[in-house]
């Protein structure tokens, strides 16, 4: 998050800036001989009951306490409406009658308007708590998911005593770095992240040596572009889990990224065993997660700025990513 978007998310600084805009509609519609100390004195005036009003009285109204939140609202309106009316009653050297309507309209007003910026920031806040919850816990079921099969492919090399295995456990060690260390801001350099996807497909070259056609192509400008967090693993790890083997057709898994205008287009194509395969099973990974989780990780953070299409013919399966970068 950049040093703007905290200033924009924090609520001092929201308080300041609503504060600043009712003292200038103050300074614009007071008639007095001092124009600003009477908008400055406005404000000092009205900050008081608003802020007794939203941190003590308002959360009563979400609760089963709504009468005595009613009575206290009708109380904090009464009590000021007084101390206005004193000193300005004092200021003007009359009263007015009309001076109480006014003074309850504006004070009425105010807190209606107070209440429904401070329910809309704070229902904002909720949303943006659950959302960073969700991501917390989608980002602690991938690594795990990709810790589990990598794992199995190397206990089953470990079994055959393979000598490939201690190349292995290095490219894991480097994986595992980057998932533990590295992927904890909500966005990481997209070098990074196709380092990564770099290392994971070397690790399975090794694994499976000459018995297929692995490719890695990468075009366009990707320095000083930022993406969610192994976002594209699990694409690429689905393409090697259900590949197919075949003696007369050499199987191939071919990625693709290219950037143009900030925009990041990625395809991962392989080829597939259909023969008693349940395509499913392809979008849901064994243990329920895999496309289920990227496509919500998708929806979270970047709504309506990515496309995915997944499509699958008798003998490959595809997959075509397309989504905004953040710069």
């Amino acid at each position: 998050m950049s040093k703007l978007d905290h200033l924009i998310d924090n609520k001092v600084v929201q308080n300041i800036v609503v504060w600043i805009f009712i003292f200038l509609i103050g300074m614009v519609s007071i008639r007095s001989d001092n124009v600003v100390l009477s908008a400055f004195l406005g404000v000092i005036f009205l900050a008081v009951p608003v802020y007794i009003h939203n941190l003590k009285i308002l959360p009563l109204f979400f609760t089963n306490r709504k009468w005595l939140g009613l009575f206290l609202f009708v109380l904090n309106i009464a009590v000021f409406t007084c101390v206005g009316l004193y000193f300005l009653s004092d200021a003007l050297d009359h009263f007015e009658w009309r001076m109480v309507y006014n003074m309850i309209g504006i004070l009425v007003l105010v807190l209606f308007v107070s209440s429904a910026l401070k329910v809309a920031g704070d229902s904002f806040t909720r949303r943006q708590q659950e959302k960073d919850a969700e991501l917390k816990l989608l980002k602690a079921q991938l690594n795990p998911h990709f810790l589990f099969n990598t794992l199995n492919n190397l206990y089953g090399l470990s079994v055959v005593k393979s000598d490939k295995l201690p190349n292995l456990m290095l490219k894991l060690s480097d994986l595992l770095r980057y998932s533990l260390y590295e992927t904890k801001e909500t966005y990481v350099p997209l070098e990074k992240e196709i380092t990564y996807l770099e290392n994971y497909m070397s690790l399975e070259k090794i694994r499976l040596e000459d018995t297929i056609d692995i490719q890695f192509e990468i075009s366009g400008d990707l320095s000083s572009k930022k993406i969610a967090p192994m976002l594209l693993l699990v694409f690429v790890e689905n393409a090697f889990k259900h590949l197919s083997v075949s003696k007369d057709k050499k199987s191939k898994v071919i990625v693709s990224l290219h950037e143009e205008n900030n925009k990041l287009i990625f395809k991962c194509d392989n080829t597939i065993d259909t023969t008693g395969l349940n395509l499913d099973n392809i979008e849901k990974g064994k243990s329920g997660i895999g496309l289920q989780n990227v496509k919500k990780r998708l929806a979270i953070m970047y709504p309506e700025k990515h496309q995915l299409t997944i499509n699958n013919s008798a003998n490959e399966y595809r997959v075509l990513l397309t989504l905004a970068l953040h710069v």
